[in-house]
């Protein structure tokens, strides 16, 4: 009795360890080849629960992370062109990530992006294996920087620049991207590739954006449950923060990257809620970030 005792005890702090140690990741990846349909597509199945696997069975961090704290994402790629003679995918990828706000049903997008230069080779028997000091493999290269950014994107809703350690690895992998050549990777080539956008985000006059982030997430969201009028509060006093992001510097796109993908939620935050001046201000603010949505951002007055 005492053997299965121990034994049962044993079990379980391993069962513990396990779900304290879990892969940060739920990934789900869609791949859409219609376009592709008159040549040889066998390569796309296998190249879905292969990327799939690669997101959700490496571990990208230290951090602790029981099963039910692993980062909702999902991957949809659309294959525009694909090369049977050297295994080159010219694929479009929509990513999306989100987080459960604190007591309630509802997940809020955490980072979305649509990369239309998510370009690679890969066969049909391709392993992806990630070395972070040596990286020669373009696919490889492009899941390991969108999971570090997802994660940090995460990181930073929950505490003021926690994702700061994701981006710098991040940082590292766009570095050795410099050297894959294909696009995506290079400095001023666009504003809005990968490069671009990480090095705005993590540019130190870009410092309130990411304090935004957190008091967006955190002292707004996460605190509706409990008093809905002082969150709103919170998220109107914070939109001077993204407003100055906006200005930090020229050509960059960060704040309205975060407007895109929140532009439903902000307008229900303050549709039919919340007071003239909140509304004024949330609307002049977002305008004034992208005038294009004014149509959305009129639904704010009302």
């Amino acid at each position: 009795m005492k053997n299965i005792f121990i034994f049962l005890v044993l079990t379980a702090f391993t069962l513990a360890d396990i779900n304290l140690n879990a892969q940060e990741l739920n990934a789900k990846v869609n791949i859409n080849y219609a376009q592709v349909s008159n040549t040889k597509t066998d390569v796309f199945p296998k190249l879905q629960t292969t990327i799939e696997e690669f997101l959700n069975n490496h571990k990208w961090t230290e951090i602790a992370f029981r099963e039910n704290e692993k980062i909702q994402c999902t991957f949809n790629l659309t294959v525009n062109s694909y090369s049977a003679t050297d295994n080159t995918c010219n694929c479009s990828l929509l990513m999306s990530s989100n987080r459960p706000v604190y007591n309630s049903n509802y997940n809020t997008v955490c980072y979305s992006v649509n990369d239309k230069e998510f370009v690679f080779k890969f066969s049909e028997f391709d392993q992806l294996e990630y070395q972070e000091n040596q990286i020669d493999n373009n696919l490889v290269a492009l899941l390991a920087y969108y999971a570090y950014m997802i994660i940090g994107m995460d990181l930073d809703t929950m505490s003021p620049k926690g994702g700061t350690t994701c981006f710098q690895t991040a940082e590292n992998i766009v570095s050795a991207g410099q050297s894959l050549e294909f696009p995506g990777w290079k400095a001023f080539s666009d504003a809005g590739n990968r490069f671009g956008l990480l090095n705005d985000y993590m540019d130190g006059s870009m410092e309130c954006m990411r304090e935004f982030q957190y008091i967006y997430h955190r002292k707004g969201l996460d605190q509706m449950s409990e008093n809905i009028d002082s969150a709103r509060a919170a998220i109107t006093e914070g939109l001077d923060l993204l407003l100055q992001a906006h200005k930090a510097k020229n050509m960059n796109r960060v704040a309205q990257l975060f407007t895109e993908y929140k532009r439903s939620e902000l307008v229900n935050i303050y549709s039919g809620k919340g007071t003239t001046e909140e509304k004024n201000k949330a609307y002049e603010v977002l305008f004034a970030i992208d005038a294009s949505q004014d149509n959305e951002w009129q639904k704010i007055k009302k």
